[in-house]
């Protein structure tokens, strides 16, 4: 964990289904659909390709977080990222989101909490977005393993609004925790 104290740096949204998100001043964050008014929020599966195999399967991906920290990284390669253009809702700082295990809540601002349900698995729109960029977020541990660096998946628990500067506070679950998977 970083030793900064955790805040939401941008919010994103969009209605249509597209890659990239458009930033905004805020956002609403309903309880069990996801981010009012964006294309992959509902209670069931709304990304297109889970919505051709499994259309009646809960949606696990209702709101996407991205570190700053990689859009960071990512600019000391070359790539020229902003909030908003990797697909996130919310863009954060001082969280190591691709840690926390799976169930830790995140309380953003006064109200919302969310619930980390897994990690993004990026696919080929990234480098439609930026050719490259998708080998950048993709890295190996030092066992050969497969590390996904493209942010975390949540679902709503408690709606609210959420804007850039709000803090972040985690509850962790209980023991013994379960490593993020992709969804």
């Amino acid at each position: 964990m970083s030793s900064e104290r955790p805040v939401v740096v941008a919010v994103s949204a969009h209605a249509r289904h597209r890659f990239s998100k458009t930033p905004a001043e805020r956002i609403e964050l309903i309880a069990g659909h996801g981010v009012q008014g964006d294309a992959h929020a509902g209670a069931t599966v709304k990304h297109r390709s889970r919505r051709r195999w499994t259309p009646s399967a809960p949606n696990l991906r209702q709101v996407h977080l991205i570190a700053t920290e990689l859009l960071d990284e990512l600019a000391t390669q070359g790539f020229d990222v902003t909030p908003g253009q990797l697909g996130e809702n919310i863009t954060t700082r001082g969280l190591d989101l691709l840690n926390l295990p799976t169930g830790t809540r995140l309380k953003l601002g006064a109200q919302a909490e969310i619930e980390v349900t897994g990690l993004r698995n990026p696919c080929v729109q990234i480098d439609r977005f930026q050719p490259g960029l998708l080998k950048q977020v993709l890295d190996h541990d030092e066992a050969g393993r497969l590390i996904r660096k493209a942010g975390i998946m949540s679902v709503v628990v408690h709606g609210g609004p959420v804007k850039p500067g709000d803090p972040i506070a985690l509850e962790l679950p209980a023991e013994p925790h379960q490593a993020l998977q992709p969804v």
